[in-house]
């Protein structure tokens, strides 16, 4: 949940200790408004998640951030603004039986392992961590007397007449004691939910937006489940706790309460819930001390009988560092932002693609911004949104688009160069001539040594020439040599891939004199689409591509 790193004995938080060297470089100014940016957002951040009902960002986002500003705070104690005040404008109208304590979080399983041995490896269990929002249900008698949210741990909404139109909630609790505090998640019911594979699919934000109505219908209210994870007031120890619970009819809730005595039992539960079915989302596991002090004497804090252990984040913040603009061969711009490492899951990313220029300039990305990461298909990363800015934007420079296109860049002249390079690997890899030992560095080093301005000036290189390119020994220049005057015997139809012809070419004709004088409706005669037709017709009558193709005449090639 959204609460900041306790520091427990024997165990380390996992972000937010910040080290002389780890501060930033920023004047005065510059830090507190810095640290004022973030903590406007987080308020923002903060108050759609709690009043409204909203969640901008994921909680793993949401913490992060909130480590960021803590680190920063302890850079800039003198520039630091008012610590946040959780949950300050959560319209918290009832007060809770029991405060809700909320949960630190152990960053591995070291952590866990050093907490475990703290409590001698007894009495202790293991739940998922439901990710959904928490509840405290009061029964008195028997019946359902309050509902009410998290709020700040002590005071929260009430909850109650929404309660009753949630099937899950029972009304009554038959044969229970007089006074009954049970505290869980009510989840989004997703049947057969496996989080490895389908990850959190926004179950919290579906719950928590559901709440936030005044009132609930009947399709909304049957999604909604309760997992039970506590009974506060129950029995001093687990096994009677957890008896009392199937006793009232939270069987299922208590089936996920298992008892563990090492790393490896905490660990073969947290892969299990993590890779089965589970009826609900489930972000990480929990583990508790069975015994733990009365719940009269609970405060709104982590405690240290109770810690969670989440599973890999799925989303993450990362700052970026640079902004890069890769131009392809056909002369598409591909922002790239380039990031301080994170780890994203099992990834360590350092860059990630905004997709297109004119994303880029929706987002308005620069450098020392922050931005949050996801992973699409829970493998490949993927640019989600903007967290904030920086307040001091950094200038970037975008290549022009009007410069490039699917006929531009056939040499290495000023603003061309990246297109051009693009071009070069293109036309050496699998999609073209496929030349042994050749790669991008390959092609850039030539290019910087000034053996290689136009695309194929390559053809005529020797091996003494070669071997005066920077880190090329006599051995790779000669391999090299070798790999460029085979190429001459490769078909016609491997150097139309090689030099960019559009799709079609290939099949149109075995010589260039052919397919060079066909004009656009010779093309749409022969069965080309109208598109097709003119990307082809000008690819063969550009003067470019013609000295191309003389230059290949003039060197032997099949077909020029």
């Amino acid at each position: 949940m959204r609460m900041a790193c306790l520091l427990l004995m024997l165990v380390a938080c996992p972000f937010g200790v910040a080290h002389a060297d780890d501060c930033p470089d920023w004047p005065p100014g510059r830090a507190r408004g810095e640290m004022a940016a973030l903590r406007e957002r987080l308020d923002g951040w903060n108050h759609a998640y709690r009043v409204e009902g909203r969640s901008p960002v994921s909680d793993a986002v949401y913490d992060q951030a909130e480590q960021q500003l803590a680190a920063w705070r302890r850079c800039f104690p003198a520039q630091a603004p008012a610590p946040l005040v959780h949950l300050a404008d959560d319209g918290g109208r009832v007060v809770s039986p029991v405060a809700q304590t909320g949960l630190a979080k152990l960053p591995d399983a070291a952590a866990v392992e050093a907490w475990m041995q703290a409590r001698g490896h007894r009495d202790l269990w293991v739940q998922p961590k439901a990710d959904g929002v928490a509840v405290t249900l009061l029964y008195l008698d028997g019946r359902l007397r309050q509902a009410s949210s998290r709020g700040d741990g002590l005071h929260g909404s009430d909850w109650t007449t929404l309660a009753q139109a949630i099937d899950a909630i029972p009304k009554r609790l038959p044969d229970a004691p007089s006074r009954v505090v049970l505290q869980g998640e009510l989840v989004w019911r997703l049947p057969g939910h496996v989080q490895a594979g389908a990850g959190g699919v926004n179950a919290r934000s579906a719950v928590a937006g559901a709440l936030a109505r005044n009132v609930l219908d009947a399709a909304t209210a049957a999604r909604i489940d309760l997992f039970v994870w506590d009974w506060p007031s129950g029995p001093a120890d687990m096994p009677a706790r957890l008896a009392g619970l199937r006793a009232m009819g939270f069987a299922d809730s208590a089936a996920l309460t298992q008892p563990v005595s090492g790393i490896d039992e905490v660990q073969r539960w947290r892969e299990q819930w993590y890779r089965h079915a589970l009826p609900f989302a489930a972000d990480g596991t929990v583990l508790r001390q069975g015994h733990r002090p009365p719940a009269d004497t609970w405060k709104a804090s982590p405690p240290d009988w109770a810690v969670a252990w989440k599973y890999p984040a799925a989303t993450a913040l990362a700052e970026v560092r640079a902004v890069t603009f890769p131009v392809g061969r056909s002369g598409r711009i591909t922002p790239v932002l380039e990031l301080a490492p994170v780890q994203l899951d099992d990834h360590r990313v350092q860059r990630v693609s905004v997709g297109s220029l004119a994303r880029w300039r929706e987002l308005d990305i620069h450098p020392g911004d922050q931005v949050e990461l996801a992973l699409a298909g829970l493998t490949i990363p993927r640019l989600q949104s903007v967290a904030w800015r920086a307040t001091q934007r950094v200038a970037v420079d975008v290549p022009d688009p009007a410069r490039h296109g699917p006929l531009t860049c056939w040499q290495s002249t000023p603003g061309c160069e990246a297109q051009f390079q693009s071009r070069l690997a293109w036309l050496g890899g699998k999609q073209g001539l496929r030349l042994q030992g050749v790669n991008a560095g390959t092609w850039q080093a030539l290019t910087e040594a000034g053996l290689v301005h136009g695309l194929l000036d390559w053809l005529d290189l020797v091996p003494a020439q070669l071997v005066a390119v920077p880190d090329v020994g006599e051995h790779r220049a000669a391999a090299l040599a070798q790999a460029f005057a085979e190429a001459r015997g490769q078909p016609f139809g491997d150097w139309l891939h090689a030099l960019g012809a559009p799709d079609g070419a290939v099949d149109a004709g075995q010589d260039w004199a052919t397919l060079a004088a066909l004009g656009e409706d010779d093309w749409r005669g022969r069965g080309t689409s109208a598109s097709r037709a003119r990307q082809l017709a000008a690819f063969f009558a550009h003067p470019d591509v013609r000295a191309l193709a003389a230059q290949l005449h003039a060197a032997g090639v099949q077909g020029f």
